[in-house]
């Protein structure tokens, strides 16, 4: 069977922040994402759960999108400096998917 190589973006990012990662997607024509939220975890602050803490800033989500290597690092470049100024993890993976035309 027949698959194409695409780039897995997924950015951890602070709630607050989250309109902004969409804006650049969406500028650099990534045809679709998924947002998911992160329900616990473990960082340089030692182990959190998102039952403790309220509003925008504290809550981390996940931003997962798969797009053409050619957007790749127009996409990381544009999120290193929000990600610089909240608390986040941007990871790349190469991905092979079945349908082309949808990334």
């Amino acid at each position: 069977m027949k698959t194409h190589k695409k780039k897995r973006i997924e950015i951890m990012i602070e709630a607050a922040a989250l309109h902004r990662i969409i804006e650049i997607l969406d500028r650099f024509g990534v045809t679709g994402y998924t947002v998911l939220p992160a329900l616990a975890g473990r960082g340089m602050s030692g182990d959190w759960q998102r039952d403790d803490v309220f509003g925008d800033t504290a809550r981390i989500v996940s931003v997962v999108c798969i797009t053409d290597p050619s957007r790749e690092e127009s996409v990381l470049l544009a999120t290193k400096g929000i990600v610089e100024r909240y608390i986040g993890i941007v990871s790349v993976c190469d991905v092979e998917v079945l349908r082309s035309e949808h990334f």
